[in-house]
Order: C-alpha cells, then sequence, then structure tokens
C-alpha cells in the first residue's frame, strides 16, 4: 500500500472521528440549552442581582478578572460591541464578547477571540457552574424566591468562561436596561450608551427619562462614559449619572463626532473625531449612518479603556474595523431575487434601517417579510417602513410571544392599505410568497431592482436564515 493512500485512510479516520466527537457535543449542546430553556425566559424579568452576584461570589468573582467594557441603549448595542471587541483584538489583547439574542445557536452569546465557544465548550462551561446555580436555586427557593433565569444562566456562564480563558477584556451587552440587568454585576471601566428610545416600557418605564435612568446603572464610580446622541431628556439624565459617580463623559455631538463619511464598495469610509484627533479614511465594512456612528462610539469606547483617551494607532484601527461583521443587520443572504435581513424590532431602529435602504440600494420594487412580537409597537414599525414596501407580508416567527398575523391584519390595512397586504401563517411560505410578488413585474426576470426585506424581530431574522441555509 502506498503512502499517499496510508495517509488519505489516516485522514478519513481522522475526520470521522472528528464528526463523531461533533455529532456527540451537539447532542450535548441541545440537552444543556433544553435545560436551560426550561427556566424563566428572557422577558419574564425578576429585576434583582442578587442570584446572579450570589452564583459568582460561590465563583470566586470571574467578572473581576479582566477589564470590562459594559453596553447599553435601545438599538445599536451588538453592532457597537463587535466593533469595540474587534478593535481591542487588533490590539494583540485576548477578548471575550457577551451579547444577545442569537441567531443560529445560542454559542454565538459566548465568543472568545472573535469565535463563538465550541459546543463541547459550552458544555463544559455548564457542567463547571451547574452545581454552583443549583445551590443558588435551593437558596431562592428556600426563600420563596425563583431559581435563575435564562439569562441570569447565561450572564454567569460567560463571566466564567471569560476568566477560564482567560481574556484580557471583557465586552459585555446587557440584556434589557442596565441598573438590575444581570451583567450589571461587572463595573465596568468603560460604560457605552447607545441612542436611547421607548422599547421595553413594561420593564423600563413609560417615559424616556425612566427608561434612561434604568440604562445609566451601568456608569460605574470613575469610570469612562461613551454617549451617543441622545434626545435632551435623555443626555441630562445621562449627565446627571456621569456627575454623581465620578465618570468621565465623552458625549457625540461635543468630545466626539463623525466628521465625514462616503459610500464605499462593500460598506463605508468614515472619518472620526475624538479627543485624541482625527481618524482619516476608514473604511467599515457596514452599510448605514448609524453604523458609522457606532463606529465612533467604539473608538471612543477603545481610546478610553486602552490609551486612558490617548490616539490609537491608526493603522490598528484600521484593521480592526476593516475585520468587523454584524449579521442579521441589513444582511445579504440571498440574490436573484435580493433578498435582505434585519433585525430591526421598533420604530428607531425600522428608521435607521430605511436611511440606509435609500442610501445604499436602488430598488424599484421590495416585498416586506415581518413578523413583530406581541408586546412590540407594530404600528409604529410598520408605519415606518411603508414607505419602502411595495407590499408586505405578515407572518410569524417561532417564538410563542410572537404577534398573531391575523391580529397584525387590521393595523397594516390602515397602514398601507388592503390590497397591499397579505397574511402567510408560516415564515417559509411566506417568503416564497414574497418572492413571487418581488418577481411578478420583473420583465427581466434575473431580480434587478427587485428584493425581499425580512425584518420586525431578531428571531424572524433567524428563523429566516436558517431556512435560507446561512450559518
Amino acid at each position: 500500500m502506498s503512502s499517499r493512500n496510508t495517509d488519505r485512510r489516516q485522514d478519513d479516520r481522522k475526520a470521522a472521528q472528528a464528526a463523531a466527537e461533533e455529532a456527540v457535543a451537539q447532542e450535548s449542546l441541545r440537552e444543556v440549552y433544553r435545560e436551560i430553556m426550561s427556566r424563566a425566559p428572557e422577558h419574564d424579568i425578576d429585576p434583582t442581582l442578587d442570584r446572579v452576584r450570589r452564583v459568582l461570589e460561590l465563583l470566586g468573582d470571574p467578572q473581576r478578572a479582566y477589564r470590562v467594557v459594559h453596553l447599553t441603549g435601545t438599538n445599536g448595542k451588538t453592532s457597537t460591541a463587535r466593533m469595540v471587541e474587534s478593535l481591542v483584538r487588533e490590539h494583540g489583547l485576548r477578548t471575550g464578547l457577551f451579547t444577545s439574542p442569537h441567531l443560529t445557536s445560542v454559542t454565538e452569546r459566548i465568543q472568545v477571540d472573535g469565535a463563538p465557544v465550541s459546543a463541547a465548550r459550552f458544555v463544559e462551561v455548564w457542567e463547571d457552574v451547574a452545581p454552583y446555580i443549583g445551590v443558588v436555586d435551593r437558596e431562592s427557593q428556600e426563600a420563596g424566591g425563583p431559581r435563575l433565569s435564562f439569562f441570569e444562566v447565561l450572564t454567569v456562564m460567560a463571566f466564567a468562561a471569560f476568566a477560564d480563558a482567560p481574556v484580557d477584556v471583557a465586552v459585555v451587552e446587557v440584556g434589557m436596561g442596565g441598573t438590575w440587568d444581570s451583567t450589571n454585576v461587572a463595573d465596568g471601566d468603560v460604560a457605552v450608551v447607545s441612542p436611547v428610545g421607548m422599547d421595553h416600557q413594561r420593564w423600563l418605564g413609560d417615559t424616556l427619562e425612566q427608561i434612561a435612568t434604568t440604562k445609566s446603572g451601568i456608569i460605574k464610580d470613575g469610570a469612562t462614559a461613551v454617549v451617543s446622541l441622545q434626545e435632551p431628556v435623555v443626555a441630562d439624565v445621562l449627565r446627571a449619572r456621569a456627575d454623581a459617580v465620578g465618570a468621565h463623559l465623552l458625549r457625540e455631538g461635543y468630545e466626539l463626532e463623525v466628521a465625514g463619511r462616503q459610500l464605499g464598495v462593500g460598506g463605508q469610509v468614515v472619518d472620526l473625531r475624538t479627543p485624541a484627533g482625527l481618524y482619516t479614511g476608514i473604511f467599515l465594512p457596514l452599510h448605514g449612518e448609524h453604523q458609522a456612528h457606532n463606529a465612533l462610539l467604539a473608538l471612543a469606547a477603545v481610546e478610553a479603556l486602552l490609551s486612558g483617551g490617548g490616539a490609537l494607532d491608526a493603522g490598528v484601527v484600521e484593521a480592526g474595523f476593516a475585520g468587523v461583521t454584524s449579521p442579521g443587520r441589513l444582511e445579504l443572504v440571498r440574490t436573484s431575487p435580493t433578498v435582505l435581513v434585519d433585525v430591526a424590532h421598533n420604530p428607531h431602529g425600522a428608521e435607521a434601517m430605511v436611511a440606509t435602504l435609500d442610501e445604499v440600494f436602488d430598488f424599484t420594487r421590495l416585498i416586506g417579510v415581518v413578523g413583530i412580537m406581541g408586546d412590540k409597537d407594530a404600528e409604529g414599525l410598520l408605519a415606518t417602513l411603508e414607505p419602502v414596501l411595495a407590499e408586505v407580508v405578515l407572518t410569524r416567527n417561532s417564538s410563542d410571544r410572537s404577534a398573531d398575523p391575523l391580529d397584525l391584519r387590521e393595523i397594516a390595512e390602515e397602514i398601507f392599505g388592503e390590497d397591499r397586504v397579505h397574511v402567510v401563517e408560516s415564515l417559509d411560505e411566506a417568503l416564497q410568497v414574497a418572492t413571487d410578488l418581488a418577481e411578478r413585474d420583473d420583465a427581466v426576470g434575473v431580480g434587478v431592482g427587485t428584493g425581499v426585506l425580512v425584518t420586525g424581530s431578531v428571531v424572524t431574522v433567524a428563523d429566516a436564515r436558517i431556512l435560507l441555509g446561512r450559518p
């Protein structure tokens, strides 16, 4: 037998063994996910840090083993967090990234050095922390309280995984709000506040002032607070919080500025001004003016973290931004016709998406596939989408919180008119209906100028990406 054949057989055996090990890991991951999902869901909030703090104390407070950049806001948190992580990693530091929700696999929420932890590693982390979670579950229940929730468990796992890696810097996105969010057991060296709008009123309050007050809780003693352009009432709340805790405040429109931007192939070229200087000609491989503003926040946050507010090496900054991705944010997932997905789930997010569509894409006929959660502002979201959609297909996503599309019909018909509204119960059928509608008046037959936009919820986008074969 030739050495080439022997090597090939050895490679085949290794590949088969790796595949078998991955299959076992994926089954273990599914079992762990079922266990975590059996707990109170993310939208069932019990606003306290006590349970998470207690578990982390038993684990030796892993959240204090590294520096932290903490992010809150209503829209833009995840994209900004991914930019911060990429910039920090480009400086040669080991990074952790905790974001939510996930699009395909729960492992996406906990990343080390820019990659989701493996299925096997996720299971290992769970097995490490599960005994301590069990102790606190029992303590809480004996006192008449609940077990740790789904999100609380993931928060504990992330902080433990980052300490075990170990990472130098953890970039942590809140789940909801700030003050009582599970992630707020960490004291961020830098707090980033993206634009604050009306969302999650059931838990955060019915006014911008109330919502901003809750979100301001991530600004800690002596930290640096990097704040985007805000409504005046929000800006006042954030400034008062920074003054109260002695935080250094960096505000877009004052100390920070997007000094220029131009469209580029596959993204845009931006000029960003911070107190340390002007960074020019930075390529950002993401579309939309809002992403330029997210980049500004990320740059200022990393300056504050790594150089005490001094300038960063321009080449490192360029490389860090060039490597940024943001799945589910006006992401192209299919061509002919073009199919875009975007996680906009409230009017503010939809406004940014619509502005980007107008700026970047040249659609003559765009069909919307919209699935919205039942607790969201469906009227505001649909009204924002109406000017760019020729027709809309209302559907539902896989969440039990998804709004019934039949209930949305009346709202949509008031906005779009009866002839432009369609209702399809299942998302896979809705995608096909939307594709047929997009191509109906396409004389060329190759999808030129026609497209489908899937939006309304992170879950809707996640479901669509899976149906369309995106990893």
